[in-house]
């Protein structure tokens, strides 16, 4: 007896403990924190960047893949320096290169005939008569150095030698050669066939030899070529053709290096490229996965702490958060390990959906789901062996639907069976999943491969149930959480607590099944907890089993025992059921959930009855002695359980309860309640308060129907009024 007095001692020490714990507000940033280094920890390794011990001109022992896309600059330029050096010299056709060579040759032949007619006037003045050779100098010397250089002096003996006519013609002819010549492209290269081909177009003229010669030599003068070097369009092509050049990348998953081949000088540049050379780590990826768990925790602080529940609650629910998060993540690197030992596709075994399983059913739907893609994502980071890159977007994938799954699957009432079914449910999407992910690759599978993808997926969702109902019991236990199967469970009739009010008190317990229904029904109705409002009230009137003979509903053929006693000793025993109530579900451990409606159902209620009969005897007595307690209800559901206790008790004493009647009892009773100011500390508004009633009555309704009147029974009745 004195060791079993310790043992409680002690717990109660330790719950102090942790409840003292939980009260600090900065124990949730510390929980923050923790989960902040699981996820660095789980995924650093994973993002870590990569090197390898390879030396130049040596025989690669594997096949190297780019880990990521990088630009390579080298062969960038390499390629724009080909393109460039690709274009081809831009030439243009230079028309008034032809225009100035016409007009160079007429230029020579009117000099010519200027010197005849300056030769013809002075002749006719009576000058002397001047030689060919005077003629040709004077010519000569109205010409420019150039030409004079290229132009034989003999050249123009002929022409001033010839008569006007015939100079003429032979000027006319060299113009419209040259032109001829000159309207085509002529190429510095062609130069000497174009020259050629002015003289072919000389030869069939009607001039004497010795002028068409002189006129061929002109002619093949003026002959320059005219499709000449364009430097400012030949920049502009081979600009053009080196901006066209796309940026040479390398692309991730790219072949660098084939196993057993060498890896010569561009090889190893490339290795080095890709950062697999480096020694010196860089810290990108380190700064990116700290921005990545800093997206993490803030969807996670932001449901936490938008809550608005007290310190130690949150601080409750986030450290079995973080508990459940831990223990998923773990599982995760554990199995990533065997991925070392070509077991690359063992992430699918991974009995991820536990952990969102067990945050629906110890904490929130909505958490769970949020859960669900966290998961997912780190799932996808910690198996990436084996593949390209710093995610596998199929595992992720795969974890995301396995974790829905489970979530959307699992209802309000879970019974262990129902795990079960869900984990059963989970295997078959896990199934889809991968058979989903498997076509879209289009890949070859062997028959091997895929049972072995098959038999990890339906493991998966199997093992995930089973750790499920084995966590459970734990995190219910350790954390005092109220779970919807612990609520389940407390509903067996055979608890020793309702088996002691069914055996000692059964009037009471049939007022507690009818306040039951009435509560859940109505908690339904507004979105309350309906199940915890029915199990609850099981055992709201615990404390009556103390002195069941004092409470109306249990005193059957007996003497009220109240008729011999003073008001104030009937107030103590009828206030004192809520004290022993609370006592007794205390220890038997029962949650707090129903230890706070057992307080709280009556609130600060006035004992009416007896404060009215200590009134006639007694004027100086006042109202607060006949009260409650207290405190008043603090929640929805223990308003509705208040309510519908005294709504349950109002009506089974109606000798004949109407519909009418029924409804005009129910609303009066919450306007009592409500001008009593019982309701003013729980958060419950004036709608649902109208819905609640409306609730009640729809089931009271049911239990009080009109019945059809047997002729029998009315026989037996007017024999009895006899």
């Amino acid at each position: 007896m004195k060791k079993k007095n310790a043992n409680s001692k002690e717990n109660k020490r330790t719950n102090k403990v942790v409840d003292k714990l939980n009260s600090y507000k900065f124990l949730h940033i510390f929980l923050y924190s923790i989960l902040a280094v699981i996820l660095f920890v789980a995924l650093y390794s994973n993002v870590k960047p990569e090197t390898l011990d390879i030396e130049l001109f040596t025989v690669s022992d594997q096949t190297i893949y780019a880990p990521t896309t990088v630009e390579d600059k080298v062969e960038t330029e390499r390629k724009q320096q080909e393109a460039y050096d690709s274009v081809e010299d831009q030439y243009v056709l230079k028309k008034e290169i032809s225009e100035k060579q016409v007009d160079l040759v007429s230029s020579i032949f009117d000099t010519v005939i200027e010197v005849r007619k300056e030769e013809e006037k002075g002749n006719e003045e009576g000058a002397s008569t001047t030689t060919s050779n005077e003629k040709v100098e004077k010519i000569r010397g109205k010409l420019t150095e150039s030409i004079n250089k290229k132009i034989p002096a003999n050249t123009f003996v002929s022409l001033v030698e010839t008569s006007e006519d015939e100079l003429e013609l032979a000027k006319d002819a060299v113009v419209t050669a040259v032109n001829n010549i000159m309207s085509k492209e002529i190429p510095i290269v062609q130069l000497t066939e174009a020259k050629k081909q002015v003289e072919d177009e000389l030869q069939y003229t009607s001039l004497r030899p010795e002028v068409s010669q002189s006129a061929t030599i002109l002619a093949r003068f003026a002959i320059t070529p005219n499709f000449v070097f364009d430097l400012k369009a030949t920049e502009e092509q081979r600009q053009l053709a080196k901006d066209s050049v796309k940026t040479a990348q390398i692309k991730q998953g790219q072949i660098l290096v084939e196993e057993d081949e060498l890896i010569n000088r561009e090889v190893y540049r490339k290795l080095g490229l890709v950062g697999l050379l480096d020694d010196h780590q860089s810290f990108k990826p380190f700064l990116g996965l700290g921005l990545f768990i800093l997206l993490i925790l803030a969807a996670v602080v932001y449901f936490f702490e938008k809550k608005d529940s007290p310190i130690s609650r949150k601080n409750n629910s986030l450290l079995l958060y973080c508990l459940i998060f831990a223990i998923t993540i773990l599982l995760m690197k554990i199995v990533s390990l065997f991925q070392k030992i070509d077991y690359t596709h063992i992430g699918y075994i991974v009995p991820v959906a536990m952990g969102v399983m067990l945050v629906k059913l110890l904490l929130n739907e909505r958490l769970a789901i949020l859960t669900s893609m966290i998961f997912a994502v780190c799932g996808s980071v910690i198996f990436n062996e084996g593949i390209t890159g710093n995610f596998n977007f199929s595992i992720g994938i795969y974890y995301l639907f396995g974790c829905l799954a489970g979530v959307l699957f699992l209802g309000e009432h879970n019974l262990r069976s129902k795990i079960l079914q869900a984990g059963l449910f989970v295997a078959g999407i896990n199934v889809l999943a991968l058979t989903a992910i498997m076509l879209i690759r289009n890949g070859g599978y062997s028959n091997m491969e895929i049972s072995s993808y098959f038999v990890m997926a339906c493991a998966s969702g199997l093992v995930s149930s089973v750790l499920t109902i084995g966590f459970m019991p734990f995190f219910e236990t350790g954390f005092g959480i109220l779970s919807t199967m612990k609520l389940i469970e407390l509903a067996n009739p055979n608890h020793p607590l309702l088996r002691k009010i069914l055996t000692e008190t059964p009037g009471t317990y049939h007022h507690s099944v009818m306040v039951a229904n009435l509560s859940e029904s109505a908690c339904e109705a507004i979105g309350a907890n309906g199940l915890l409002a029915r199990v609850a009230a099981y055992y709201h009137d615990i404390g009556k089993t103390k002195r069941p003979q004092y409470f109306i509903e249990n005193q059957m053929n007996i003497e009220n025992p109240h008729n011999k006693l003073s008001a104030q000793l009937s107030k103590n025993i009828i206030i004192s059921h809520v004290t022993d109530g609370v006592e007794m579900l205390r220890k038997h451990k029962m949650p707090k959930e129903f230890v706070d409606i057992a307080e709280q159902h009556h609130g600060t209620t006035l004992l009416k009855y007896f404060y009215h009969q200590a009134k006639q005897t007694n004027d100086s007595i006042y109202e607060e002695e006949f009260r409650y307690p207290g405190p008043k209800p603090q929640t929805k559901e223990i308003a509705i359980i208040s309510i519908a206790d005294s709504v349950e008790a109002a009506v089974r004493s109606m000798s004949n309860p109407t519909p009418e009647k029924i409804e005009k009892l129910v609303r009066s009773i919450i306007s009592d309640r409500l001008q009593d100011n019982q309701l003013d500390e729980c958060d419950i508004t004036l709608k649902e308060l109208d819905i609640i009633a409306k609730s009640f009555c729809e089931s009271l309704k049911g239990i009080f129907h009109s019945r059809i009147e047997y002729p029998e029974l009315t026989k037996k009745q007017k024999v009895k009024k006899e």
